[in-house]
């Protein structure tokens, strides 16, 4: 943020910064109850290994500490922008597998995507207190082509690694807005954590 910025815009700051911070922390919890549900109506193993997936953005950064605040913003836009392009073609897939016992995960994924929208827009309102705003959404949906040729096994092992990383992101987003928050010139004092970390 700019340097000469103003109380009331430091109060909005702070203001929309715990708000999101308590918006990822219902998003990671309401993710964690996604997973489960999953897991369990793919038929897949909770301890399953999944390999770094082309389009999915990963929460882990190197010098996080050392990032600044308009930095944070746009990687977590950015990565709620892929996210719910991700979401949505995940609810498509499901809704292709109808059937009536997958009733319960349809509904899960659609809240869940419905959070990360607002996440997302909670995010652009904290980048309009900037005075270049947030970016567009050229390039925000991940490329379609790598999933072409997946098998249906291959798919929910992808969406397995979808959600897992996505409540990475939703622990990083929490630890980003906290740090956002602290006072000093915009807020980018360094802490020794990582962003990834569990809760």
């Amino acid at each position: 943020m700019a340097a000469a910025e103003t109380p009331s815009a430091a109060l909005r700051r702070r203001d929309l910064c715990s708000r999101g911070i308590r918006l990822a922390g219902k998003m990671r919890s309401d993710v964690a109850d996604l997973l489960d549900v999953y897991v369990e109506r793919q038929g897949l193993d909770a301890s399953a290994n999944v390999a770094a997936l082309d389009g999915v953005p990963a929460a882990a950064a190197e010098r996080w500490g050392e990032q600044t605040e308009s930095q944070r913003l746009l990687d977590n836009l950015a990565a709620y922008r892929a996210f719910r392009a991700l979401l949505t073609e995940m609810l498509e897939e499901q809704r292709d597998q109808a059937g009536p016992a997958d009733t319960a995960l349809r509904e899960a994924l659609a809240a869940v995507l419905l959070q990360v929208s607002a996440f997302a827009y909670h995010l652009e309102e904290l980048l309009r207190l900037e005075s270049r705003g947030p970016p567009g959404e050229e390039g925000a949906r991940p490329p379609a082509g790598p999933r072409l040729g997946l098998g249906l096994f291959e798919r929910k092992l992808r969406g397995l690694g979808v959600l897992r990383e996505l409540a990475q992101w939703a622990v990083r987003s929490a630890r980003d807005l906290r740090q956002l928050s602290k006072p000093g010139p915009g807020g980018t004092a360094a802490v020794p954590a990582g962003p990834a970390e569990s809760q």
